[in-house]
C-alpha cells in the first residue's frame, strides 16, 4: 500500500460536462384538406375523436377545411404529428372516405 506521503504528485483530473444547448424538438402542422366527398360531419368527428376538440371547434376547422381548401388541426413534434396523420387516414380508408392528413413543418 502506498501511503499518502509517497503517493504520486498528479493533479486531480475532474470532468466537468460541458452543457449541450438542447434545441426544442421541430415541430409539425398536421393539416386536413378539402376533397369534394368526405361529409363535412365526417370531418367535425375525426376533429373531434383525434384532435380532442369542442364540436364548435372542429366545426370551425372545418368550414375552414372547406372554404379555403386546407386546415390545421394542431401543431406537434414529428412523431406525434406522423401517428395523427396516419391514424386519421386509416379512419378515413375503413369509412371509405378520400379525406387526405398530411403534415408540414411549422
Amino acid at each position: 500500500m502506498v501511503s499518502p506521503k509517497h503517493a504520486p504528485t498528479h493533479p486531480s483530473t475532474t470532468l466537468v460536462p460541458e452543457r449541450e444547448r438542447l434545441e426544442p424538438p421541430r415541430l409539425y402542422k398536421v393539416v386536413l384538406l378539402n376533397d369534394d366527398y368526405t361529409p363535412m360531419d365526417f370531418v367535425v368527428v375525426v376533429l373531434q375523436k383525434f384532435f380532442h376538440m369542442s364540436r364548435e371547434r372542429a366545426t370551425k376547422i372545418m368550414l375552414n377545411v372547406h372554404h379555403h381548401g386546407r386546415g390545421v388541426c394542431g401543431v406537434y413534434p414529428r412523431d406525434l404529428a406522423a401517428t395523427k396523420v396516419e391514424q386519421v387516414t386509416a379512419f378515413a380508408r375503413q369509412h371509405q372516405h378520400p379525406l387526405a392528413c398530411v403534415m408540414e413543418e411549422n
